[in-house]
Parts: structure tokens; sequence; C-alpha cells
């Protein structure tokens, strides 16, 4: 690799990373690539020599998250007993943690949002999508009849709902919920939903 391409490379990770310590500290409202070309030490326009416009640095940043994220479910689904339920309890719980402890990066996530006329690219798509195995395998253990199809609907609503607790439970002006309450809650919800899919399968 050239030193021309290594000091570009260089650049762009360090233009990632401050992109990602400012989004969690000002929020993706608070992003500024003027702020962001003085960080890293280049010109402001020199920053689209490194990523193509901003929504590919948020989605760049992202990513990162995501793998984060990844890498907190993998670990509670190791942490206890082995029956697909209680592993998605825990999986949901450590979802929640994950958003408690990094609020604005995982805002960012979904309060991002492309043109229109733009498509979200394939890498940043299979980096989200990776994430459902974390439910769908669980799923699959409990509901061997099912399609794939109908195990994916399954595992996005079960999302849903817990993503939904999550994100009216972290609220910090009408319906904050402190933590330890909210946690419980999610796993009340977790087997609830899955008490109730049992007997309907029954």
């Amino acid at each position: 690799m050239s030193k021309a391409l290594e000091r570009r490379e260089k650049l762009r990770a360090d233009l990632i990373l401050a992109a990602e310590q400012m989004i969690a500290s000002r929020g993706l409202a608070g992003l500024k690539t003027r702020d962001l070309a003085r960080e890293i030490g280049c010109a402001n326009g020199a920053v689209y020599n490194l990523v193509t416009d901003v929504d590919e640095l948020i989605l760049r940043v992202g990513s990162r998250t995501l793998y984060r994220l990844d890498a907190m479910l993998s670990a509670a689904e190791r942490a206890g007993e082995p029956s697909p339920q209680e592993t998605l309890v825990r999986i949901a719980i450590a979802y929640c943690d994950f958003a408690a402890e990094n609020l604005q990066l995982w805002r960012a996530l979904f309060e991002h949002r492309m043109e229109a006329d733009k498509i979200v690219p394939d890498w940043s798509v299979d980096d989200q999508m990776q994430l459902f195995r974390h439910i769908y395998v669980p799923l699959a253990a409990l509901f061997p009849k099912r399609s794939p199809d109908e195990l994916g609907i399954t595992a996005r609503s079960l999302f849903s709902a817990v993503h939904g607790m999550v994100a009216l439970g972290l609220e910090q002006k009408l319906v904050a919920v402190p933590l330890p309450a909210l946690r419980k809650e999610i796993a009340g919800l977790v087997r609830a939903m899955i008490d109730g899919l049992i007997a309907r399968q029954n």
C-alpha cells in the first residue's frame, strides 16, 4: 500500500471514530463536518474525499454500533441456561442495557433518514439483518414447524415489541422508566409473548 493510500485510510478511520464520538456526546443532530475536519486535521472539503457523503459517514458509525451490539447479544446468549425462551429473554435485556449505555449512538441508528431517492447500501443492510439471527435461531428451536418466512416475521415482531418498550422506557421527557424496572418488564413481555405463541401452536 502506498504512503498516500495509507494516510487516506488512517484519515478515514479517524473521521469515522471522530464522528462516532461526536454523535455519542452531541447526538445525531450535533454531527458537523466542519468540526470533524478540524478534529482530524484536514480541510472541510477533504471529508468528502474520505466518504461519499454524510449519509455514508453516519451508516459507517452505525455499523460500528451494530458490531458492538452484536458482540453484547452474543455474550448474553452464552451467559445462562441454553433454553430458547430464556436465551430470548437474555438478549432482550442485553438490548435494553446496550441502548441505555450507548443512548445517543443507539438513537442515531433509528433517527437517521436517507433522502427519498437514495438507497441504503447492501453492506449496511447486511450489518442490520445479521442481528436478527439472535432472535431467529431460538425461535426456530421453539417453533420447528414454522417456515423461514414465518419465523422472520415473528422475529421482527418480537424485536419491535422489545424495541418499543426500550424506546419509550428510556425517553427522558414523558414516560421514562427506571432501568431495573424496565429490564424486569421486558423479561416479562418476552416470556408472555413466547408462552402465548406456544399455547397457540398447541
